[in-house]
């Protein structure tokens, strides 16, 4: 088994690219060395010390250091990681824990109460997310969330390596705002949530 890894436009993370499926769909996002007790390839890079996020795609393992960690140490004790897992054809989930399926957030997590006269509004931001933008993102070792709409504001949660990163502000305004604006004229801003 050979696993390549690409640069990110996030100097901070790197994506590794195992040539075989990692989630059968959605994506899951770990913040936490706790977050990441549902899954033990989490668990097992977090306990490496040096990473702040972990981030599981389609193909691909995002993975984003700590402030000082050094990728050249980094790198290898991650893709060891990695290797033992897939080969060894562990569960990417410990028993008994939610499946790492992206859902819509429950309402608490919305960052703004949606009106039902914005339905058709929502299912064309929606569509475009997932067609347009949700490809992008991910060929970055990323995702995006979608977080409500309000009064032509939409609020969208960058994740995996795109979150925190250096360009993630012009990501949003300048790509999914524009984007956005250009096919859905009810949308006047794109807000980080």
């Amino acid at each position: 088994m050979f696993i390549e890894t690409e640069t990110t436009p996030n100097p901070s993370a790197l994506k590794f690219l195992p040539g075989q499926p990692v989630m059968a769909s959605g994506s899951r996002e770990f913040a936490t060395p706790e977050a990441a007790e549902a899954s033990p390839l989490a668990q097992a890079i977090f306990d490496t010390g040096e990473v702040v996020n972990v981030f599981f795609g389609a193909d691909f393992v995002s993975v984003t250091a700590a402030p000082g960690a050094d990728w050249s140490a980094l790198k290898p004790q991650v893709i060891a990681i990695l290797l033992d897992h897939f080969v060894s054809e562990a569960p990417l989930f410990t028993p008994g824990t939610a499946s790492g399926i992206a859902v819509p957030p429950p309402e608490e997590e919305m960052a703004v109460e949606e009106r039902p006269e914005d339905a058709e509004v929502i299912a064309a931001i929606n569509e475009l997310l997932e067609t347009r933008v949700r490809p992008a993102v991910a060929g970055d070792g990323g995702d995006i969330a979608y977080r409500g709409f309000r009064d032509g504001v939409v609020y969208l949660t960058l994740q995996g390596s795109c979150s925190g990163c250096p360009s993630s502000t012009a990501t949003l305004k300048h790509g999914i705002e524009g984007l956005l604006k250009h096919y859905v004229p009810e949308v006047s801003e794109v807000r980080a949530a």
